[in-house]
């Protein structure tokens, strides 16, 4: 009699645990981007519903730390939503035991040379105490060529790096139709300079003399797209 009024005791005190327990499992473990600055990466995760029953959930909320200059959008089939302002959009549906693979993260490597990690919490939209989790890790580096190559352009590194009176750029304009330019932002993006690229010479001077000492990027456009940014250093 006391055994069976134990287990009774144990049963009321953990079913809501048991009740909210995960149904829908992660298959994609940990969501991995890895890349220079400038450049973006694609990742899908892929979710299993375990159940018999149809789940719902929605993004509840995004912890951990991205970096002012990385942006993430979450996709589901072919519709992103902005990671920050579009949170309360961001909603899926998992049949019995199906394998979801619609669900994509997008990851804007930005600016800076990072590292960090972040986690999507999602919620059943019926009983908020089940959830799942999508972890992910970032590495934002700067990259290690001499040269750009594009199929309209191949650009140097910046020399010398880091400057205190000039820094220069070689480059070659394969098209000559194509109209490039380089921006120089600072450390938090406000904009510096402007330089249109000659296609007659192969060579930018950039005078230094009159920025504050830092770090800057500077990024390549060809016709007003963005398509890579990298490091300046200034010291007096």
């Amino acid at each position: 009699m006391k055994s069976l009024f134990r287990f009774l005791t144990w049963l009321l005190l953990f079913a809501p645990i048991l009740a909210g327990a995960q149904q829908v499992h992660v298959l994609s473990e940990s969501v991995e981007f890895s890349g220079d600055i400038g450049s973006s990466q694609r990742k899908t995760v892929i979710l299993q519903n375990e159940s018999n029953q149809t789940k719902s959930y929605f993004l509840k909320n995004i912890r951990g730390s991205i970096g002012s200059s990385q942006k993430v959008k979450i996709c589901l089939n072919d519709q992103c939503f902005d990671s920050k302002r579009d949170l309360a959009k961001i909603a899926l549906k998992l049949a019995p035991g199906e394998i979801f693979t619609d669900l994509y993260l997008e990851f804007d490597m930005g600016i800076a040379e990072t590292r960090g990690s972040f986690d999507l919490f999602f919620v059943n939209a019926e009983n908020i105490r089940e959830t799942f989790v999508v972890e992910a890790r970032y590495e934002v580096a700067s990259g290690t060529s001499t040269d750009f190559l594009h199929k309209d352009i191949t650009l140097s590194e910046i020399y010398p790096n880091p400057s205190n009176r000039i820094a220069q750029l070689d480059y070659e304009l394969v098209n000559d139709k194509a109209k490039a330019k380089i921006t120089i932002n600072s450390f938090i993006g406000n904009p510096i300079a402007e330089y249109e690229l000659d296609p007659t010479r192969n060579s930018l001077v950039i005078n230094v003399t009159d920025f504050q000492p830092g770090v800057y990027f500077y990024t390549l456009f060809i016709d007003n797209k963005n398509v890579v940014t990298k490091k300046l250093q200034v010291k007096k």
